[in-house]
């Protein structure tokens, strides 16, 4: 067991808790997040599995947690990264790119799948840790459409799209079949081009 070097037992807790999901985090790089066990967690991390247990009962809890850490570094690096004046166009430029980043960097299964291996109660948790992030993307639909930037789409549906789209490069990323760069080229040009270029009798917004 590691020696305690913060100043109190609660700041000793924080930093445990931190390199356990630096742990996962570590092995997402090398293994699809669907693949770890608590073993390895607990071995990367330098802790016993009785101790990664005192912090996270069980893999969906641990999950669960991993997600909410890459969700809120995902919207802060968006709002750190980005001009507060930056076009719609731009924003949902920025938006798949960091999505790509974010699926090449961490591998993870599709949401249905995940949802499976996790049961329902915990899926919908891992659903509200993203909310989010697709209230972001809903955010930056709406301004584009506002400002005529965008055809006037219906958000919703188009949000879904956008993400699926996203979506379905995970597994030639994971596969090496193309790269963030390339990804972020084929989704953000077609996305953009469709948005742009849309029905303008689409449905009102939702």
């Amino acid at each position: 067991m590691p020696k305690i070097s913060a100043p109190t037992i609660a700041a000793h807790r924080a930093q445990t808790r931190e390199r356990i999901l630096d742990a996962v985090a570590a092995l997402t790089r090398v293994q699809g997040i669907d693949e770890i066990s608590m073993t390895e967690v607990a071995a990367e991390a330098g802790i016993t599995r009785t101790a990664l247990y005192n912090y996270f009962p069980d893999k969906p809890a641990l999950l669960l947690a991993f997600t909410e850490r890459v969700t809120s570094g995902f919207v802060e690096r968006y709002r750190r990264e980005l001009a507060g004046d930056a076009s719609a166009a731009d924003r949902l430029d920025a938006f798949i790119r960091f999505q790509l980043d974010g699926l090449a960097e961490h591998p993870h299964p599709a949401a249905g799948e995940l949802g499976a291996s996790l049961g329902p109660d915990a899926y919908q948790a891992l659903a509200d840790h993203v909310a989010p992030m697709h209230a972001l993307l809903d955010e930056i639909l709406r301004a584009g459409v506002a400002a005529g930037e965008f055809a006037p789409v219906p958000v919703e549906p188009v949000a879904r799209l956008i993400l699926a789209m996203v979506g379905a490069q995970r597994v030639p990323l994971q596969r090496g079949e193309t790269t963030p760069h390339e990804a972020h080229r084929l989704v953000a040009g077609f996305t953009l081009r469709a948005l742009r270029q849309g029905d303008t009798a689409a449905p009102p917004l939702t």
